[in-house]
């Protein structure tokens, strides 16, 4: 068994995947057609952009997907995403910190990132 998907819940789905489009600038945008939807594939593993509503809302209510990585905080800092928690160091010299994007969820970084 392997992640396949990640749902992200966001008020106003072209706005959520036109952000995450350029928060992820190396994924690539698949257009489902029947089902009138978009969702991104970072290295085989989809980022789906989709409708907050009663059931789920957008925000830090739960659980954080970390994503290991280089430097990004400034990219992610310049698309109006904000330092939440960290860096804090971890092993091997790496650190971890969450970014809150602009519509309330958390985004987890691990790696070279201090």
């Amino acid at each position: 068994m392997k992640p396949a998907a990640l749902l992200i819940h966001v008020p106003d789905v072209d706005l959520g995947l036109k952000w995450y489009q350029e928060a992820f600038p190396l994924a690539k945008s698949v257009r489902l057609q029947h089902f009138d939807f978009t969702t991104l594939n970072v290295n085989g593993f989809l980022v789906e952009i989709v409708q907050a509503d009663e059931k789920v809302s957008e925000g830090k209510q739960g659980t954080v997907l970390y994503w290991l990585v280089d430097e990004v905080v400034r990219h992610l800092e310049a698309l109006g995403a904000k330092l939440y928690r960290g860096p804090i160091p971890i092993e091997d010299g790496l650190f971890m910190c969450q970014l809150e994007d602009p519509f309330g969820n958390l985004i987890g970084l691990r790696g070279l990132i201090s």
